[in-house]
């Protein structure tokens, strides 16, 4: 159960599905998600509802029945804000806020509000703001009653420009011109990363709330912002970094997520060139999360897309001071052993061993086995360190003592 905090929280419901591309299973995890994004947002869950569909509803998403059922919900409780799982089209949002008559927004709209409230710098804010211009630009109709003017017929027809064109100039012009922002402020970044010499570079990634941030700040000892919520870092930080007598450089990026919006990803690419011009990425995963394994294939997805799929890696098993197996008695001759019943030692064993010899397992809270995290860090930047400056390499032994 989540603590709530002590400030107003507003009533939401969460809405999903169950179709052949997402079981029953899959569909409880990602509502989870959903309501760990609307508590993050100030949004207090009374329900979720779910449907088991072959595909969402075109005009509503969800049936009329289970519409319905919905409905009367929202009206007896006061429900000020439905959430659905996957992006509506600008018409089931239509569709869905003439029924229900509350606010209604997706998981796009939502991480787009989160994003908004924890931008913090000028660039955060410019990348978030394009994002939200590019969201809200097919979804104008749907959004101004006075409107109703336009649908034609007798009347209707005659010159001038309608106010939804109008509308949706001014936001295309909005979007030109924070994009012609954001690539100056790109180019400004390309000349402070130029000018930071040639120190080794490494990259925090991992998903959302995996523990990056309260990593950086235990080996960096700096005081970069984190909490236990989902995105509480948006802005790229940078500090040197020195392990023995070793200098390098280490910076902490957004968190990823599955079902990331398009236009998000569009907008934080350019965040991202830190990981594409690192030297070695840390890739930080919370093995106490059940789904850990789908949060890595996500974030391997997104390094693919941003051509860093291939740089020197070491996995960093976060969190292991939270990670707690399920147990079997001995004498259980019936429950099956999944990998909800591994510890550590058989995780350790598995593909990890295989592909990853040499994944570290630490918990950056309580700051368990931070000195092993070291040594193995050092060896991985010594290594890129001599292979680029091979006449120096006598300054920094070869194991950290």
């Amino acid at each position: 159960m989540l603590e709530k905090e002590d400030i107003a929280y507003e009533k939401t419901i969460l809405i999903g599905l169950i179709t052949r591309q997402q079981d029953a299973d899959k569909s409880t995890e990602y509502l989870d998600e959903l309501e760990f994004l609307a508590y993050t947002a100030g949004g207090e869950v009374m329900k979720r509802f779910v449907q088991k569909m072959d595909m969402p509803n075109p005009k509503t998403f969800i049936g009329s029945g289970k519409m319905e059922e919905v409905l009367d919900f929202v009206k007896e409780h006061d429900i000020g804000t439905a959430i659905f799982d996957d992006e509506l089209s600008p018409a089931q949002q239509k569709n869905i806020e003439r029924i229900l008559k509350c606010k209604i927004i997706d998981r796009t709209n939502l991480i787009l509000d989160i994003f908004a409230q924890r931008a913090k710098t000028s660039y955060a804010r410019t990348q978030v703001e394009l994002a939200q211009y590019e969201y809200l630009l097919p979804r104008l109709a749907g959004m101004w009653t006075h409107l109703e003017r336009q649908r034609g017929g007798i009347g209707m027809r005659g010159p001038g420009e309608t106010e939804i064109e109008t509308d949706r100039r001014i936001v295309r012009d909005r979007i030109s011109l924070l994009k012609k922002k954001l690539a100056k402020i790109d180019r400004q970044m390309e000349v402070q990363r130029g000018n930071r010499g040639s120190l080794v570079r490494v990259a925090l990634v991992g998903y959302t709330n995996v523990g990056k941030s309260t990593l950086m700040n235990v080996i960096s000892k700096s005081d970069v912002f984190a909490e236990n919520k989902l995105f509480a870092t948006l802005d790229t930080t940078v500090r040197k970094v020195v392990i023995g007598n070793l200098p390098f450089l280490l910076s902490d990026t957004v968190g990823f997520i599955r079902k990331l919006p398009t236009q998000l990803v569009e907008s934080f690419k350019s965040t991202l060139d830190e990981v594409r011009e690192a030297d070695m990425l840390l890739h930080v995963v919370d093995i106490s999360h059940a789904s850990f394994e789908d949060h890595i294939a996500s974030v391997n997805q997104i390094l693919d897309e941003i051509d860093s799929s291939d740089k020197p890696t070491l996995m960093v098993f976060n969190k292991i001071d939270a990670y707690q197996p399920e147990v079997i008695d001995d004498d259980d001759l019936v429950t099956e052993r999944t990998k909800a019943h591994y510890t550590l030692d058989d995780w350790k064993n598995t593909w990890m061993a295989q592909e990853n010899s040499d994944a570290i397992f630490i918990s950056a809270l309580n700051k368990e086995n931070l000195d092993e995290f070291r040594k193995v860090v050092y060896q991985k930047v010594r290594d890129i360190h001599v292979t680029r400056f091979p006449y120096n390499n006598f300054l920094y032994p070869e194991v950290l003592e």
